[in-house]
């Protein structure tokens, strides 16, 4: 398959496209001609942020004709990627169009609203720029002061290409474990709550993605507890996905404290550590993790009591 796009300069939008169509294709050689001759581009078969057109049935993915591409509902303008990642993101997913659509909400809007120019997220430091993934794409540009000839320049793209298409492909596995996840947090909120059970505290067979699914579905659980590799941890749930607040912190003479200071103050014996955030603490062993969590929420019941009384 032959891919037509633009030489010189390139952006997250045309590097994030040729990854996607290579995912999209992976039995297929995918030989990739940066050129604005317009017969050369016309002769390919696939044109990606170049040709004016935007129509997955003859391979057009641009977004610079006269009125854009379109948009998603939220306002977020359609780039090259974007228009690429709606033709064959599910079938990239396995067939997952809600995995498509999260890793478009994750990854792809972001790279297609830097590329149309509408902003989306702002420093909240003075002086201090995150760097964005397309910031990421960007900086393989050749320098200012760089002179490459264009095998050379051509070179530099495929190095991005291959970058982009390492993240789009994490991103995929991600999506794919994610909803493996959620079906077993799914099954672990329900058996937290079964046979009389305390739906505040469940717990899970490995630390996998499971903050989403506890925020949206669990609305009584407070604290996570899974095994690790040097015993067992136990987690705060979040008042939101990404979110630093939690629904419950732990106790406040706990934060900081290592080893044998936290068994005394907690008395649990293999207590091993509680972080001074007051979101995360361990334990040596599942019996010790659902002693401090026991703890942990006797604490906050008795800091809800007093606030009601002092009311």
């Amino acid at each position: 398959m032959r891919v037509a796009t633009h030489p010189g300069g390139f952006h997250a939008d045309d590097v994030f496209a040729v990854a996607a169509l290579r995912l999209a294709h992976p039995d297929e050689q995918i030989e990739v001609v940066r050129t604005r001759d317009a017969a050369r581009q016309a002769a390919a078969d696939v044109r990606v942020d170049v040709g004016g057109r935007d129509d997955a049935s003859t391979g057009d993915f641009d977004h610079h004709q006269k009125g854009g591409a379109g948009e998603r509902p939220n306002g977020i303008r359609y780039a090259s990627f974007g228009l690429v990642w709606r033709a064959f993101g599910a079938a990239i997913c396995g067939g997952s169009q809600e995995a498509a659509d999260g890793i478009d909400e994750r990854l792809v809007q972001g790279v297609d609203a830097n590329d149309t120019g509408q902003t989306i997220m702002e420093s909240l430091v003075d002086g201090v720029r995150p760097m964005t993934v397309s910031g990421v794409v960007g900086a393989l540009n050749p320098s200012w002061d760089e002179r490459l000839d264009q095998a050379e320049e051509d070179a530099r793209f495929a190095e991005a290409v291959a970058v982009a298409q390492g993240i789009l492909e994490r991103q995929v596995a991600g999506a794919a474990g994610f909803q493996r996840a959620r079906e077993l947090v799914r099954a672990a909120i329900a058996a937290a709550a079964a046979d009389g059970g305390d739906p505040r505290v469940v717990e899970l067979s490995s630390n996998m993605p499971w903050r989403e699914t506890m925020v949206n579905e669990a609305p009584d659980a407070r604290l996570v507890v899974y095994p690790k590799s040097d015993g067992w941890g136990m987690v705060a749930v979040p008042v939101a996905p990404g979110a630093f607040d939690n629904r419950m912190d732990l106790p406040a003479a706990w934060a900081g404290l290592t080893g044998d200071e936290l068994a005394a103050a907690t008395g649990v014996d293999d207590a091993l550590f509680a972080h001074t955030a007051r979101f995360y603490a361990s334990a040596g062993s599942r019996e010790g993790v659902l002693a401090l969590a026991r703890a942990a929420l006797a604490d906050a019941d008795g800091e809800a009591d007093s606030a009601d009384a002092a009311a």
